[in-house]
């Protein structure tokens, strides 16, 4: 989905809308003024760098592309001005040295600032906090929150810690096998989910809070291939709960919270179903971690 955004691959169906008007963008010009206005933050921040260049350099590059006819001084300027948004100051402390002289979370900052030197208005922040170290994770999150409210960005934060996004996110979707699966307000999707492999992810996520004694979901199979998807629900081969149409039917995404907007894509969303038995089906590992 972030590639089809970022115009990284092109649709083979279905529209992308930016500010309610399609777009259609072929190269070119139109391509250079699209990316200006939607950007990315990559997972890892020192891939995502040349490694013989300073920051400076980087900086002052997407200032170029993107803001054409400053002067060396005005790049500069902004460059500093980017630099403090995301808490490193004194600019020329940070922009003189190599993306290899800093820390995992200082060059994600920088990451994070070179996106918001071409102006954007969405930011595509893929995976951002997984390459750091727990004790730093929080503050990218806190940074990236203020910003997208400050700047009033459109930020799509892609995420497999369901923890994070309930943190994070406003609005939450799940994804499974390349579909849309469940959908809503993100404190009501970690909360109360309503498909069972969103309960798999938040049983699978470690919770202080958790009280004792209470069961969780078992996963009992492995991700299906994408290249030959099984028939009916895509979930059902790992589904606890899954019944007999469950095996033939796919299920459309369906409203069943209609006060707080929820969809899921499950044939009885947010029930207990009795698991039915079948004989291919492997014994459940109760200590493996779902993908």
């Amino acid at each position: 989905m972030a590639r089809l955004i970022a115009q990284l691959y092109t649709p083979t169906a279905g529209e992308i809308s930016l500010d309610g008007a399609p777009v259609r963008v072929r190269g070119g010009r139109a391509l250079r003024r699209y990316v200006g206005q939607v950007q990315l933050i990559l997972q890892d921040p020192f891939g995502s760098f040349n490694p013989v260049h300073t920051i400076a350099y980087h900086l002052r590059r997407v200032l170029r592309i993107h803001h054409r006819g400053l002067s060396l001084t005005e790049i500069d300027a902004r460059m500093a001005h980017v630099l403090a948004e995301v808490n490193l100051t004194p600019a020329q402390q940070f922009a003189d040295k190599f993306p290899h002289e800093l820390s995992g979370g200082q060059r994600q900052r920088i990451s994070i600032a070179r996106a918001l030197a071409a102006n954007p208005k969405v930011l595509l922040a893929d995976e951002p906090v997984s390459m750091l170290d727990v004790s730093i994770r929080l503050g990218i999150l806190n940074l990236l929150d203020e910003l997208a409210r400050e700047r009033n960005l459109a930020l799509l934060y892609i995420t497999h810690d369901i923890a994070s996004a309930r943190y994070f996110a406003t609005t939450a979707s799940v994804m499974y096998a390349g579909e849309l699966i469940e959908g809503g307000p993100a404190e009501s999707v970690t909360q109360h989910p309503g498909h069972p492999y969103t309960r798999l992810l938040i049983d699978s996520a470690p919770d202080p809070d958790r009280p004792e004694g209470v069961q969780r979901i078992q996963d009992t199979g492995q991700p299906p291939s994408l290249i030959d998807p099984p028939s009916g629900c895509r979930f059902h081969p790992r589904c606890p709960f899954a019944m007999e149409r469950c095996l033939t039917d796919s299920p459309p995404p369906s409203r069943w919270a209609r006060s707080t907007g929820r969809a899921a894509g499950c044939m009885n969303p947010g029930a207990q179903l009795a698991p039915i038995r079948r004989a291919e089906q492997p014994v459940a590992d109760p200590t493996a971690t779902p993908h």
